[in-house]
């Protein structure tokens, strides 16, 4: 068959899978069908050449399979593929052809930290999951999936089926395992290669033919292959082998001796630097490797690549961070540092061997040669590659054995100017210590080879298997395949027709050559043995692995094996808690004589040391077992056979997915609303009379008023008091019950009217609306409305109830259709002088000055209003007036001015002031004496002004502006009265709380008002971190700290407190805006009230909804357990988290500590208990406070770890005790500023070091013995004396303030958890503690906090080097910049620095800041 009859098949069978590519049986070849035909009889290896359509085979027996998987369907399919890349690709394949719904899974997902609940849901939405083959493995392990879930098993690659690798692990693990015990539900076995050998080759072809069966022993399956490789050529391309030879000179260039001398030399010295820094046995032997493998790479650079590509070699070590212990603080990355100098050294010596800057390595290649810049073999693939340039749109891979050697030729091919109009990239596996590559790059750099825009791929193994680039036209085999199938895998990456496989062969290297014509045969070989043994039944599995013991959780059939035991060890302990000191790992102490090894645990596990006797290669494997067993039994493990931590990060992230609602009611209390109409019934009222007194000088006065209820207000106390903040001062409103009085219909028809004419007045000043809330006094409505009554008093005794009725009736002249008549009514019954005072004239017509006096107008020339306080007879129209800096009569004054003309300019003017501003007097301001403006007070003709009401005195006006405040503070009152009384039907006993705490409790800072829930939730945070951590301490005894750390945060944080919140109804009480008049509701008017349930025997009223973020409804649940603390004590705030659903028992839950003898042979205890000034009743307490994790000595069986947890919260809880009683009156906010200021690792080290308490910590870390020595030498330099304060430029090791916290713990333990024992022994190190006056802000905050009131741009960078942090923050201010640079241990450290550094530079420079 020709070759243009092969491409005109190729291109028909691709315009035939655009057509139908939803079926796939339309195009499928002969062959295909074939094998498709066997796999749905039985388990089917399918062997076929790279290129053949082994995928589209499976496609069609998923396509037969479908019907099994479709939801609700319990059952799926599992495809496995053997890398990353090929989990989308495959999937994509699938996707294309079938409608199955496919998941797509990968270890970079964080699927090991998966939970059974997660893989359920994966269940229940997808029918086809495409992952990489360890993922299912661990999957079954921990019993997440099961093999009876899986129809279909379909192995991609399944050569790697071999020894224990995961392909391998999955099918004797435990397909085997069930077929043994005759399980009927066993899934369908399909697996897919191009080479079911992968190993270098056997000689003889009868091996080939075992090794095959092995494979389908394990696999359960029967080979699938073609007679020949003739049927396969007429549907697809196959490469042509050639072989390129180079001659290989072993160089004796006087230049590559020296280099390699010097090499070894640098290597030598460097080796011996790490000796002298002490760094510890573990990390000394990890980078004495890591120096020795960069020399045998830059030789090998040397030997086989050249110098030139040696130099490129160093160069790109040098923009590699190197790091072997990651964990470590940079600080002490100085072992690091000693690596990073020998190859920075090595680059600088390569670097004296090249020529000038002006030489370039692409110029004379034959002379490069001579000069050893490259090497004979360097200049084979560059001449090859130029034997192709004329190709058109060239697609190259060259296949590697070594990372290093596919970056350096990637630089070489990229610098050569005669391969310029080629773009050449590199690709290796992200596995690689030296070099990683992120799954990212590689997937850009395949989309980018595919589309032509990469040319040339220089690669590792990594694109050996599955790489699908229709377009390849060109492999070259730079380094020869290692196997068979290594061959034929880089061999099948050609894809295009008449594409070229070059082998590149020293010359006179008879081994490889043979190995390479051995391999041309392979294929052929392989496919007869194969067809050879298709008669043969596949042989019952014959492996240790398939009988080897095993741990298995009846209750999930979560399995452990030996072979898995080790890495179940390793996983359970990386997820301990650890520092930059040590890492949690299993330690093995085996004697080789008497076979026995003891397995050393972490001391923050919760078993001891594991045993086990064995054969010597079996010892770890035996003990880890064991220790498995033992973790499970213990908790440690949960059911699924994983960490318990990740169970509980699995829970917390159930928590942190719980929706909610953000818009809530907003409730108004119940006291305050009636039904409408009135109907004006007659009846008893409940009065309060509300004194009012000024804390000021004005010459206005302030009347009292009386509050009318239909309901006691149940206010828990005889008097509630509190301040209005004026302009000028502020005023004391004393709200206090005086009894019941009887009001007839018509008293409150007249009161109803009287107060919502004043109060519409100093509201909106608009009589239109004045009118109409009047006139709805009389419509019939079935909504609820606001009841209740507000009258002046002309009495100040409450004992004694009299209301100013003269005000109060105090006629409304505008409803009068005749004025004239009712001024006249008026005048009769009101005017003390008998007709002989003065008439006036009005708006309203002739009027007597008896009414004008201590009445209401209008001027509707500026639609102001006045209040008139009296009759200005020495002053008329025609009396000059100051305007500016002359005068001017008032009658000229008008007319210029208004363009009005004075008709009665001979009468005396009226005196007046604008009726009064109703503000928010709740809102906190700074008193200062304020001017009163001067177009308050006027002089007003009569004949413009509109009488309004009268009598009505100006007082009446000042008291009633002031009523929108106390009304709305006292419904915030009712509504904390209304959460009291909610929480009191649940409590058994009486909890005595003030409702004034309550209220304090759900007002945010957002009211701005004098008080704010921020101290109680401070209070109510630190309390509620301190019971909780002290019932998981407690109840878990094997949990170490890591796992109670997890648990403490998913018990106490936002989203869980809020949904308590929520689910009690909270929302509703939280007070969350500033008060705004405007939208206050005046009793009588009409408003929009909905009742709500608050619960079987209890509601309360809506007005309406808003949106309240989650946290201030989790701020709200801690402040109301600081509430109840503050005034009822721990046992209140704990009925209090008992109502909110937060079951808390401090009941002493009795358990077994580990057994410490002579715990004085350890630490001195009597002296450490001379120092805490407390003697210990279990001395081993003590000593587990004071070690450190890296003190692996079995002799001690616990760390501090979980005394810290504990002791952190207690220290915590005291601290803000302390400040919260000791400064009582602290503006909101100064209280979390002292506590921030003490309650920090800073203030806990330095009282430590001070104490000399660092002295007995038991540690084996030569990393934090060196950071203590620094830490406490630059303590003894230090001038500072204080705990506390942000000054100290000392990074404080975190261990130094664990040990505090720790103590804490063990003081608080053996006390029987006396927490004020705990404050006697730990108060004096902390002494002297930071007061008001002496607390300063975190440099950081502070700056931050200045720049947002400022309005300053900042900038910040942050850069690493040598392991150390740069950190660089910039603020522009007042035109100038103020830029400062600070390194340190940490980011931490080194942003309090420089943060520190510009706010000085700012205070210098800016006065006033």
């Amino acid at each position: 068959m020709t070759r243009n009859r092969i491409a005109d098949q190729t291109h028909q069978m691709s315009q035939s899978m655009m057509i139908a590519e939803s079926d796939p049986f339309s195009f499928a070849r002969s062959y295909q069908l074939e094998a498709l035909e066997q796999a749905m009889k039985e388990n089917t290896i399918v062997f076929l050449e790279t290129g053949s359509g082994k995928t589209l085979i499976a496609v069609m027996l998923l396509k037969n399979y479908a019907f099994h998987l479709r939801k609700p369907s319990q059952f799926i399919a599992v495809f496995l593929v053997p890398t990353v890349v090929l989990v989308a690709q495959q999937a994509e394949v699938v996707e294309r052809h079938t409608d199955l719904k496919v998941g797509k899974y990968w270890g970079e997902m964080g699927v090991d930290y998966w939970d059974a609940a997660t893989w359920k849901k994966e269940l229940e939405t997808y029918e086809l999951f495409v992952m990489t083959p360890q993922i299912l493995l661990d999957a079954l392990r921990h019993s997440f999936l099961k093999l009876k879930m899986l129809k279909l098993l379909i192995f991609d690659e399944c050569h790697n089926a071999r020894g224990r690798s995961p392909y391998s692990c999955i099918m004797t693990e435990f397909y085997h395992r069930d077929l043994h015990s005759n399980a009927t539900e066993l899934p369908r076995i399909f697996g897919m290669t191009a080479s079911p050998i992968k190993s270098k080759g056997p000689d003889l072809p009868f091996v080939f033919g075992k090794q095959i069966l092995e494979l389908e022993s394990l696999m359960n399956s029967k080979v699938y292959t073609v007679a020949n490789e003739s049927v396969l050529a007429e549907f697809i391309p196959f490469s042509t082998p050639k072989l390129k030879f180079y001659k290989h000179v072993d160089i004796q260039c006087p230049q590559i001796v020296h280099l390699s001398r010097w090499l070894e030399g640098l290597q030598n010295k460097h080796l011996q630097s790490l000796k002298e820094l002490h760094l510890g046995d573990c990390l000394e032997e990890s980078l004495s490797k890591k120096i020795s493998k960069l020399c045998a790479t830059f030789l090998y650079c040397i030997t086989e690549l050249g110098i030139w590509l040696a130099l490129k070699a160093s160069e790109s070590f040098s923009c590699t961070e190197i790091e072997i212990f990651p964990w470590l603080p940079r600080k002490d990355g100085i072992g690091n540092r000693v690596v990073r100098i020998f190859n920075l050294e090595v680059f600088q010596l390569f670097s004296t061997y090249i020529p000038s800057a002006e030489w370039s390595i692409g110029g004379n290649i034959r002379a490069n040669i001579d000069a050893g810049f490259l090497t004979p073999k360097v200049e084979c693939l560059i001449d090859s590659l130029l034997e192709y340039r004329m190709v058109k749109d060239l697609r190259c891979i060259i296949f590697v054995e070594r990372v290093i050697t596919a970056i350096v030729l990637q630089c070489l091919l990229s610098q050569l100017p005669q391969l310029s109009f080629w773009k050449t990239e590199y690709m290796a596996g992200n596995q690689s210590e030296l070099h990683s590559q992120i799954r990212k790059k590689q997937i850009e750099i395949v989309n980018a080879f595919r589309k032509g825009l990469v040319n040339i791929i220089v690669a590792t193994q990594i694109l050996e298997e599955g790489l699908d680039v229709q377009s390849c036209n060109l492999v070259i085999r730079f380094d020869p395949s290692n196997t068979v199938c290594s061959f034929i895998q880089s061999r099948g990456r050609a894809r295009k027709q008449g594409s070229d496989y070059l082998l590149f062969v020293e010359s006179g290297d008879h081994s490889t050559l043979s190995r390479v014509k051995k391999y041309l045969a392979c294929g052929d070989i392989m496919r007869e043995q194969s067809l050879r043994n298709a008669s043969i039944p596949c042989a019952p599995l014959e492996t240790e692995m398939f009988k080897e013991e095993f741990y298995r959780v009846e209750s999930t059939g979560a399995i452990v094996t030996l072979s898995s035991s080790v890495a179940l060890v390793n996983f359970y302990c990386s997820r301990l808690p650890s520092d930059g000191y040590f890492r949690p790992a299993p330690r093995f102490i085996i004697d080789k004589d008497s076979k026995f090894c003891t397995l050393q645990l972490p001391l923050s596990c919760p078993i001891p040391n594991v045993f086990a006797q064995g054969e010597i290669n079996m010892l770890k494997k035996v003990a880890c077992l064991e220790a498995c067993r033992k973790l499970h039994e213990v908790g440690a493990l949960t059911d699924n056979l994983l960490p318990k931590l990740v169970e509980e990060e699995a829970n917390a992230q159930i928590i942190g997915n719980i929706s909610y609602e953000d818009e809530h009611d907003n409730y108004f209390p119940g006291e305050l609303v009636g039904h409408s109409p009135f109907n004006f019934q007659e009846g008893l009222y409940f009065c309060y009379v509300i004194e009012l007194k000024r804390n000021f000088e004005y010459d206005v006065p302030l009347k009292d008023l009386v509050l009318f209820m239909r309901c006691d207000l149940d206010l828990g106390s005889k008097n509630y008091d509190f301040d209005l903040e004026i302009d000028r001062g502020s005023v004391t409103v004393n709200i206090a019950y005086c009894g019941r009085m009887h009001l007839n219909p018509k008293q409150v028809l007249t009161a109803s009217r009287f107060q919502i004419t004043v109060l519409r007045l100093l509201l909106e000043s608009n009589l239109d609306k004045v009118k109409n809330a009047i006139d709805g006094l009389h419509l019939e409505s079935s909504h609820q409305m606001i009841d209740y009554l507000l009258l002046p008093s002309s009495s100040c005794n409450p004992e004694s109830i009299i209301i100013d009725w003269d005000c109060v009736r105090s006629a409304w002249f505008p409803c009068t259709v005749q004025s004239s008549e009712i001024v006249q009514v008026h005048h009769k019954h009101s005017c003390t002088s008998k007709g002989s005072a003065p008439r006036l004239q009005t708006k309203n017509g002739v009027t007597c000055s008896c009414i004008l006096e201590n009445s209401l107008v209008l001027t509707p020339h500026n639609g102001c209003i006045y209040c008139i306080t009296g009759i200005v007879y020495d002053l008329d129209g025609n009396s000059l007036m100051k305007k500016n800096e002359g005068f001017i009569t008032y009658k000229k004054y008008y007319q210029h001015r208004h363009g009005i003309e004075l008709q009665s300019d001979g009468q005396p003017l009226l005196d007046g002031r604008r009726i009064f501003t109703v503000k928010n007097r709740l809102h906190r301001c700074n008193h200062q004496k304020a001017k009163e403006q001067s177009n308050n007070y006027v002089k007003l003709p009569p004949e413009l002004c509109l009488v309004i009401l009268s009598p009505i005195s100006i007082d009446v006006f000042y008291s009633f502006s002031l009523v929108p405040s106390i009304m709305h503070r006292l419904e915030s009152l009712l509504i904390a009265i209304n959460l009291k009384k909610l929480q009191s039907d649940h409590f058994t006993q009486n909890v005595p709380i003030p409702a004034s705490k309550v209220l304090e409790a759900i007002t945010t800072k957002r009211c701005q008002e004098e008080f704010s829930l921020e101290s109680l939730e401070t209070l109510g945070d630190s309390f509620l971190k301190y019971v909780t951590c002290q019932q998981l301490f407690r109840a878990n005894e094997h949990h170490h700290e890591g796992l109670l750390s997890a648990q403490k945060d998913r018990m106490i944080s936002n989203i869980f407190l809020c949904k308590l919140g929520c689910d009690h109804k909270l929302p509703g009480f939280i007070r969350t805006e500033c008060f705004d008049p405007g939208l206050w509701h005046i009793p009588g008017e009409h408003s929009e009230l909905d009742e709500v349930l608050l619960s079987t025997s209890r509601n309360i009223y809506s007005k309406g909804r808003r949106k309240i973020k989650s946290k201030v409804v989790a701020d709200v649940v801690e402040a109301l357990i600081g509430a109840y603390l503050s005034t009822g004590g721990e046992s209140a705030a704990l009925i209090c988290m008992d109502w909110l659903g937060m079951k808390v028992d401090l009941v002493n839950v009795p358990h077994e500590r580990p057994f410490l003898a002579h715990p004085e042979r350890h630490i001195n205890i009597s002296y450490i208990e001379s120092m805490l000034k407390y003697s210990f009743h279990e001395p081993s307490l003590l000593v587990e406070a004071l070690t450190h994790g890296s003190y692996m000595f079995s002799e001690i069986p616990k760390c501090y770890q979980r005394l810290e947890f504990l002791g952190d919260s207690v220290l915590d809880y005291l601290i803000t005790r302390y400040f919260y009683k000791e400064y009582p009156t602290i503006i909101p906010g100064l209280l979390t500023d002292l506590r921030s200021a003490t309650v920090n690792n800073e203030c806990y080290a330095r009282a430590v070091v001070k104490a000399g308490l660092y002295k007995h910590v038991l540690h084996a870390s030569s990393v934090l013995h060196n950071q203590i020595a620094s830490t406490v030498n630059n303590f003894e330099q230090s001038s500072l004396s204080s705990t506390f304060g942000w000054d100290s430029e000392t990074d404080f090791p975190k261990v130094l303030g664990d040990i505090m916290e720790s103590l804490a713990g063990a003081v608080l333990v053996d006390s029987g958890y006396d927490n004020n024992v705990v404050w006697e022994t730990i108060r004096p190190f902390l002494e002297p503690i930071v007061t008001p006056n002496t607390v300063k802000l975190h440099p950081v905050r502070e700056l931050r906090e200045l720049c947002q009131r400022r309005s300053y741009p900042t900038g910040k960078s942050v850069s690493c080097k040598e392991g150390v942090i740069f950190y660089t923050i910039e603020v522009e201010a007042e035109g100038t910049i103020y830029q400062q640079t600070k390194y340190g241990a940490n980011k931490k450290t080194a942003k309090k620095l420089a943060a520190k550094s510009v706010l000085e530079s700012l205070k210098a420079s800016i006065p006033g800041l």
